[in-house]
């Protein structure tokens, strides 16, 4: 069986081995969000040169994240057996490896498939990255180094944006996709050569934990936070692409691009909720969290550009804050319950990119029938069911903080 480090030992803060791990995780987790979310500024590209509908656009965002969802299934799993390392470094590279595909797809389905592909590839990272931390770091940094890891996340969300949509103003849409592809092959790099071998993970067979993961009520709260408030941030931003190169705005890929560099706010917003977690506790941060998101939302339904990207600025620091904490929240309570942390894990970024699939696309239709009103209304539904939720979880009881 699995034999998982105690939680009073690991790198902390300080350690040479601690900022080698942060730096990796860093990178990959901005490989990670880089190229999972970079044909979203390109969708009005994409429409027009393969001639589908907005909708349709979104599907190139959708398939991947619903790949990912897929093989998390197996893959967290799978790393209680083949080691967290392995399968993170060879998850990072083999996605930016897909990445360049996408840039040469021949047609919209070809693009689609390898779409399904690179997402396939990329769940061996976000599956196990934070029961790599916990098992790793000591128990009194784990919220902090969570939160630089979901940081990173939060740049290579911007940073993939806004390096696609640049380069597609330059080259077109594929000239845009390609650059994007260096990047990731450049962080790859970075893990391969920086991110820590596991000290405290010896491989054995899974935990048949499933059924147990699926009765714990705190854990069932966190999936759900997951699937909507995630399916809510990334309609939020496939709608913003559309209603930012239209009237009256007619900004270009390159220009709406411009506008991810709010997630800037959402690393910051990681960062401070791990800290905030670690001082007061989770219970009492996740809940703020989603509230920042709907004020975040409110605030998009103004006309003047400005107010758009304030209200894009504030929901997307409450959505990191958010997901930054729950994050990190779902090892340590399956940890505390005696569940795989591994298992745990991959069900809650399983949910997370389910909702990311299904809410998220679902945006294109609510914005061919309602314009910005029916994706903010939208996301505004599903960023409640999260406060609902989170507060939930203060009734459960304590087996962690």
């Amino acid at each position: 069986m699995h034999q998982s480090v105690a939680v009073g030992t690991g790198y902390q803060p300080g350690d040479p081995q601690y900022r080698k791990l942060s730096v990796a995780l860093f990178a990959a987790g901005l490989a990670t969000f880089a190229l999972l979310y970079s044909t979203q500024p390109l969708l009005p590209e994409l429409s027009a040169s393969f001639h589908v509908s907005p909708s349709q656009s979104a599907f190139s965002v959708s398939f991947a994240t619903f790949g990912l969802g897929l093989a998390l299934l197996v893959v967290g799993s799978a790393s209680e057996r083949i080691g967290r390392t392995t399968l993170m470094r060879w998850s990072v590279a083999g996605t930016s490896l897909f990445a360049l595909l996408v840039a040469f797809a021949p047609t919209w389905h070809a693009l689609l498939a390898l779409r399904g592909l690179q997402g396939i590839a990329m769940a061996g990272l976000p599956a196990v990255a934070m029961a790599y931390l916990r098992e790793e770091v000591h128990a009194d940094s784990h919220a902090r180094a969570s939160g630089l890891y979901i940081a990173g996340t939060a740049v290579g969300g911007m940073s993939g944006r806004l390096v696609a949509g640049g380069l597609a103003d330059l080259g077109g849409w594929r000239f845009g996709a390609a650059g994007i592809a260096v990047l990731g092959l450049l962080c790859a790099a970075i893990v391969w050569l920086l991110l820590p071998a596991s000290k405290n993970f010896r491989p054995g067979p899974a935990r048949a934990t499933g059924l147990r993961m699926l009765r714990d009520p705190a854990l069932l709260a966190l999936y759900g936070i997951a699937a909507t408030a995630v399916g809510a941030f990334v309609a939020v931003y496939n709608g913003a692409v559309f209603r930012l190169s239209g009237e009256p705005y007619l900004l270009s890929a390159g220009a709406s691009g411009l506008v991810f560099c709010v997630y800037l706010l959402g690393s910051a917003g990681s960062a401070s909720a791990g800290l905030l977690a670690d001082r007061y506790g989770r219970r009492a941060v996740v809940p703020v969290g989603c509230l920042i998101t709907l004020a975040g939302v409110a605030i998009t339904l103004a006309a003047p550009l400005a107010l758009i990207v304030v209200g894009l600025a504030v929901m997307t620091a409450g959505f990191f804050a958010v997901h930054g904490v729950a994050s990190g929240w779902v090892p340590a309570r399956a940890h505390a319950a005696g569940i795989g942390t591994g298992q745990a894990s991959s069900m809650y970024l399983f949910s997370f990119y389910l909702g990311s699939s299904v809410f998220g696309g679902l945006a294109g239709t609510a914005w061919s029938r309602a314009g910005w009103n029916g994706v903010a209304l939208e996301a505004g539904v599903l960023f409640a069911v999260a406060l609902v939720l989170s507060l939930a979880l203060k009734a459960v009881p304590r087996l962690d903080r």
